[in-house]
């Protein structure tokens, strides 16, 4: 793979965010290098080492944080106490303004897969003077099509996953995500313990296309599983808190911010659609289709798509 080699973190900490939420952070690579955030997908997964490997350290002073809820952020979604009602994404906006704040940047790229990159858009749509470039991958946009295919549509390229995921839901169940949602809300911890390993299961199983891939050693740690299925089902039964298309309808507002899209061209979670969409609207945006490649970062071709566009940025410092 063309990722850089592993790295420590030469700072971290807890940002106070407000509303009893503590965010964790960290920052590694070059201290006097290029600002970026990452923003980790999910929502819901916490960023993870691997993370930090799609920069250049002798260039970029790499700012990761863990969203409410996740990660190492407090309190953690996996405990049934959490009040997820101040976890939101106009919340998380506002922590990644607050985090850019407390760390002194002044503009800096912006990094999302995934979740991350519906996040990402809406954050720089509403502080373009704080943002220099975008680099997003297995793009999404938070449209409710995108997330009525990834919980219903998609069921008919994987049948029988979907029918296990299902047959979790109350029985007559039309809104999958909604069920969930209310199953992860069940007194019963029973309940509530089978609904995450049916939504993660699913979850899971739609990732990549590669049959050798398997699920990450986080799979197998039950209060990141609870925290992940937790926070995904929260934000996507509230389709995000987005007015439907907003953030495709608004990407006039990044006019003159260069980007890059990495996109799988076998991506089924998130249909290459999106990425095309969105780079259609957005002239000073590359689209980059990696041939063979689904979801998951591991994919082929994906790792090198992705640092070559971190690189070409690097560049620009």
């Amino acid at each position: 793979m063309a990722l850089f080699p592993e790295i420590e973190p030469y700072a971290h900490g807890m940002l106070d965010v407000g509303d009893g939420n503590l965010v964790y952070w960290e920052e590694s690579g070059n201290p006097d290098g290029k600002p970026v955030v990452g923003l980790h997908g999910g929502p819901g997964t916490g960023c993870s080492p691997g993370m930090r490997r799609q920069f250049d350290p002798g260039a970029y002073r790499i700012v990761l944080f863990d969203q409410r809820g996740s990660g190492r952020s407090v309190p953690h979604a996996a405990e049934f106490s959490t009040d997820l009602s101040v976890n939101t994404t106009a919340h998380l906006v506002a922590d990644i303004e607050l985090l850019r704040e407390h760390r002194g940047v002044e503009r800096w790229m912006v990094f999302g897969g995934s979740w991350g990159s519906t996040l990402g858009l809406h954050y720089a749509e509403l502080f373009p003077h704080r943002v220099s470039e975008v680099v997003l991958v297995a793009v999404t946009t938070g449209r409710y099509a995108e997330l009525d295919w990834l919980y219903h549509g998609l069921g008919m390229f994987f049948p029988e996953e979907h029918a296990r995921f299902r047959a979790g839901a109350p029985e007559g169940a039309v809104d999958l995500v909604a069920a969930y949602h209310a199953l992860f809300a069940d007194p019963d911890p029973a309940v509530r313990a089978k609904a995450v390993v049916d939504w993660t299961d699913w979850e899971s199983s739609i990732v990549s296309l590669d049959p050798d891939w398997r699920p990450g050693p986080r799979y197998a740690d039950p209060a990141w599983l609870t925290a992940f299925a937790r926070i995904t089902a929260h934000y996507f039964a509230h389709r995000c808190w987005l007015e439907d298309g907003r953030v495709l309808r608004e990407v006039g507002r990044l006019r003159g911010i260069p980007a890059v899209l990495v996109h799988g061209r076998l991506d089924m979670q998130g249909p290459l659609w999106t990425a095309w969409e969105l780079a259609r609207a957005w002239p000073d945006a590359e689209l980059v289709v990696v041939r063979g490649a689904a979801h998951a970062a591991s994919d082929p071709g994906m790792a090198e798509a992705v640092v070559a566009a971190t690189n070409r940025f690097a560049r620009r410092w």
